[in-house]
C-alpha cells in the first residue's frame, strides 16, 4: 500500500525539482548560497577549489522577489470585499468569524489568499484545502455542531510540491487527489533522536483516508492508516481541493528565472574579477632563471636588463559586462510587464501618481487578471465552505481592482457626480454606498463590515 499512496504523477517528477528552484529564486538570500551549485555555472575545466572559492563569495541581487512581493502587495492594497448574503443569523456569524480566522491560525482571509497569490506567482499554482473536524458519533442537530466546533470550516495552504498525485475528467475536475506532508522532530526535550513523520491525504469525490508513516535511524516504519470517511463535500460530489492558477504568460517566475539565473552568474564573474583585479600578480621580464620569492617583508636583485611590473585588466570587458547586467535588469522587469517600474522599484526616480497611471497601463491589465483569479478562487471556497455548512447563502467578491496611487478622494468625487446625475435607483446608490464604506472600511473586522452593510440595506428597505 505504502508504493500505491506515495506514486508520484509524471508531471509532478517532471517539475519538482523546478518548484525547488524557482523557491529558491524567490528566497534569495542563504536559500541561494545553501543550493549555489545548482545556480552558480561552473567554468569549462575550472578547478573546483577555485569554484568552490567562488562560491563561498556569491551574492544574489533578487529583482524577482521584489517584483512578485510588489505585486501582491499592490493587488492586495486594499482588500477584496466578500459579501456572504443569508438570512440565516447562524450563516452570517459564521462567516464574519471565517473572514478573520479562516486557517484556525488567525490568519484573515485576504491575507491567506494573499500567500496563496505569492506561491501561485512563484510556482505557478496554489491549492486550498477545505476541511472540517471529525464527526462524532451522536451529533444530530447544527446547534449540537456549532457548540462542539464541528461547523467550523477551515483552510489549509498546498503547494504544488505537496500535490503529489491526482487523476482528472473530461471536466478538468479533480477525481481525486493525494496531499503528502513531512516534518522531522524530536520525541522529546530528554531524548535526542529525531523522527520524520510524513502524512498522506487522500480525497476522491466522496471519501478521505489519512495515513502516517514515521521514520527513524534511516529506518523507515510501516505505514499506519489513521482515518477514513466521508468527506466535508461528499453531498456536493467533489474534491475539496480550490486550485489557484496563472496562464504561463502570467506565470512571473517561469518568465523571468533564466534572465535572473543569467544576471546572477554575470554579476558574480564580475564581482570576482574585480576581487582578483586587487590583488596584482607580478610580472617578471628577465632571460635568467627566476627563483626569488615576491612578497612585502622581501626584496628583489634584477639584472641591468630586467624589469619588474604589476599586470592590471584593461577594464573595457568590465565596461560590456556592467553594460550587459544593466539590460539583463531591464529585460527581467520588461517580461514581468513592468518596464516603466524599473527606476521606482530598482531606487530610480520618483514618478508622479499621473505619470503612473499613464506609464502602468498594461501593468495595471496585468493585475486586473491577477485580480480575477484570486476572486475566483476565494468565490469558490467560500460557496463550498457554505454547501459543506448547509447554509443558503449568495456569495459576492469585489475589489481587487483599483491599483491607481491616488487616494480615497479621487473615488469619492467620482462616486458623487454619479449620484448628482439623479438616477431614480436605490439599488445603484446602495451599491455605491457599500462599494464606498467597505473601501474606507478595508482594514476593519469582517463584523464590523458586516454590520455596517446590514444597516445600509436596512437605510433602502424603509
Amino acid at each position: 500500500m505504502t508504493a500505491a499512496i506515495d506514486h508520484e504523477h509524471p508531471e509532478y517528477k517532471q517539475k519538482r525539482l523546478l518548484w525547488q528552484r524557482y523557491q529558491g529564486l524567490y528566497e534569495g538570500g542563504e536559500q541561494i548560497k545553501a543550493h549555489v551549485d545548482s545556480f552558480l555555472v561552473r567554468r569549462q575545466k575550472e578547478p573546483l577549489d577555485v569554484y568552490w572559492e567562488r562560491s563561498s563569495r556569491v551574492f544574489y541581487e533578487n529583482y524577482i522577489g521584489s517584483i512578485i512581493d510588489w505585486y501582491a502587495a499592490t493587488l492586495f492594497r486594499r482588500e477584496p470585499t466578500s459579501q456572504v448574503d443569508s438570512k440565516n443569523e447562524r450563516s452570517r456569524a459564521f462567516f464574519s468569524s471565517f473572514a478573520d480566522n479562516c486557517d484556525l491560525r488567525g490568519s484573515r482571509l485576504s491575507d491567506f489568499f494573499k500567500k496563496c497569490f505569492i506561491e501561485t506567482l512563484v510556482t505557478g499554482e496554489c491549492f486550498t484545502l477545505i476541511d472540517f473536524p471529525a464527526k462524532r458519533e451522536g451529533v444530530m442537530t447544527q446547534a449540537q455542531e456549532d457548540a462542539l466546533g464541528l461547523s467550523r470550516g477551515y483552510l489549509i495552504q498546498c503547494s504544488p510540491s505537496e500535490v503529489i498525485n491526482w487523476s482528472k475528467d473530461t471536466d478538468d475536475q479533480y477525481e481525486w487527489i493525494v496531499i503528502r506532508n513531512s516534518a522531522e522532530k524530536q520525541l522529546s526535550v530528554d531524548q535526542l533522536t529525531r523522527v520524520k513523520e510524513t502524512y498522506w491525504r487522500y480525497f476522491d469525490k466522496e471519501f478521505f483516508r489519512v495515513y502516517r508513516r514515521v521514520d527513524m535511524a534511516g529506518e523507515i516504519g510501516s505505514l499506519v492508516q489513521l482515518s477514513h470517511g466521508r468527506h466535508c463535500l461528499a453531498e456536493q460530489h467533489r474534491v475539496p481541493v480550490v486550485s489557484m492558477r496563472v496562464s504561463p504568460g502570467l506565470w512571473l517566475m517561469n518568465k523571468s528565472a533564466l534572465l535572473q539565473v543569467e544576471h546572477f552568474n554575470k554579476v558574480n564573474a564580475l564581482g570576482w574579477a574585480i576581487t582578483m583585479g586587487l590583488f596584482a600578480m607580478p610580472v617578471i621580464y628577465s632571460d635568467r632563471e627566476w627563483n626569488q620569492v615576491v612578497g612585502e617583508s622581501y626584496y628583489l636583485q634584477l639584472g641591468p636588463q630586467d624589469r619588474f611590473g604589476w599586470t592590471e585588466p584593461e577594464g573595457k570587458v568590465f565596461d560590456i559586462a556592467a553594460k550587459n547586467l544593466e539590460s539583463l535588469k531591464d529585460e527581467i522587469y520588461r517580461v514581468c510587464y513592468l518596464s516603466q517600474a524599473a527606476g521606482d522599484l530598482s531606487g530610480g526616480k520618483a514618478q508622479s501618481a499621473l505619470s503612473k497611471m499613464r506609464d502602468f497601463a498594461i501593468t495595471q491589465e496585468v493585475l486586473r487578471s491577477y485580480g480575477d483569479s484570486v476572486k475566483m478562487a476565494i468565490r469558490q471556497v467560500l460557496q463550498l465552505v457554505a454547501a459543506a455548512r448547509h447554509d443558503e447563502a449568495t456569495v459576492d467578491v469585489g475589489g481587487l481592482d483599483d491599483f491607481d496611487i491616488g487616494d480615497f478622494g479621487t473615488e469619492l468625487g467620482d462616486a458623487q457626480q454619479l449620484l448628482s446625475l439623479g438616477i431614480q435607483s436605490d439599488t445603484m446608490k446602495r451599491c455605491i454606498y457599500k462599494k464606498l464604506a467597505l473601501q474606507y472600511l478595508a482594514d476593519v473586522r469582517q463584523e464590523l463590515k458586516d454590520q455596517v452593510s446590514k444597516d445600509i440595506d436596512e437605510q433602502f428597505a424603509t
